[in-house]
C-alpha cells in the first residue's frame, strides 16, 4: 500500500503543466526578479485606486480644460476672458460715477470762487484798487488749489476702489456681479494689501506709456500659455481670477 500524497489517495501521479502556464490549483511562486501580480480588482500600492486620476498638486491646470486645484478652494474654473472684460466695462460706469460726483464738488467749489472777482475799477493808486486785486490773485489761487484738488481725489478714490476692495473683498463690483473673484494662487484667500496692491499698480505705470503699456497688461492673459490666464499684473502678485458661479 502507498502512502504517497493524502490528496491524491490512488497514487495517480498528477500530469506535468504546461510550460510557462501555472499549474492546476497549485500556486506557482514567481520567477526571480519579477514582481507578483495583485488581485483583481485591488489597487496596487503608489497607484490610484481604480483607475482614477492622481491627485494634483495645488496650482495644477487640469488638461487645459479650464479648471485649477487651488488650495482652500478645491478644483475651480479659471474666469474666461469674456468675463473679466464685461467686468472691466461694469467696473468702468462705477468709477465714472464716483468721477463725476468729485468733478461736480470740483466745479461748484471753483465756481463759488469765480464770483468773488470782480471788476477793480480804473483807480489804480487807491486802498479799495490794490484790496480787490488781492481778492483776485487769492481768488485764481483757490481755483487752481480746487482743480488739482478735484484731481488728486479722483486719482485717490479710484486708486482705493480697485487696490482695497481687491486686496480685502477679492472682488470690485463688476466682478461681483458676473461671478468673479481674485485669489492667492497658493492659498486661495484674498491677495491682501500687499498682492492687491502689486496687481493695481502695474497697469496704472503702462497709463504712462501712452496707456499702451495698460491695455497691454490686461491682454496679456491671452499671452499666457499655461491655461490659467494669468496676466503680467497676476504673475507678479501671485493671483488668478475664478469664478464664483
Amino acid at each position: 500500500m502507498s502512502f504517497g500524497d493524502p490528496n491524491n489517495p490512488y497514487g495517480q501521479q498528477q500530469p506535468p503543466a504546461p510550460q510557462g502556464q501555472p499549474g492546476y490549483g497549485y500556486p506557482q511562486q514567481a520567477p526571480q526578479g519579477v514582481p507578483p501580480q495583485g488581485g483583481y480588482g485591488y489597487p496596487q500600492q503608489g497607484q490610484p485606486p481604480y483607475g482614477g486620476m492622481p491627485p494634483q498638486a495645488p496650482g495644477t491646470i487640469q488638461a487645459n480644460n479650464g479648471y485649477i486645484n487651488v488650495a482652500g478652494l478645491g478644483t475651480v474654473q479659471v474666469a474666461t476672458m469674456g468675463r473679466r472684460f464685461g467686468a472691466r466695462l461694469i467696473d468702468g460706469v462705477a468709477v465714472s460715477v464716483i468721477v463725476w460726483i468729485l468733478m461736480a464738488i470740483g466745479f461748484a467749489g471753483a465756481l463759488g470762487l469765480a464770483d468773488t472777482v470782480k471788476d477793480c475799477g480804473t483807480d489804480y493808486a487807491s486802498a479799495t484798487y490794490q484790496q480787490c486785486v488781492n481778492d483776485q490773485a487769492q481768488a485764481a489761487g483757490g481755483m487752481i488749489a480746487a482743480l488739482f484738488g478735484m484731481i488728486a481725489l479722483i486719482g485717490i478714490a479710484t486708486m482705493l476702489y480697485e487696490w482695497l476692495m481687491i486686496a480685502f473683498v477679492g472682488a470690485t463690483l463688476g466682478k461681483m456681479a458676473l461671478g468673479l473673484k481674485v485669489v492667492k494662487e497658493n492659498t486661495g484667500q484674498a491677495p491682501g494689501l500687499g498682492g492687491g496692491f502689486i496687481r493695481w499698480i502695474i497697469p496704472i505705470v503702462g497709463v504712462f506709456l501712452c496707456y499702451i503699456g495698460a491695455v497691454l497688461v490686461y491682454l496679456s492673459p491671452f499671452f499666457d500659455n499655461s491655461g490659467k490666464l494669468q496676466g503680467w499684473h497676476d504673475r507678479a502678485a501671485g493671483t488668478i481670477v475664478v469664478k464664483t458661479k
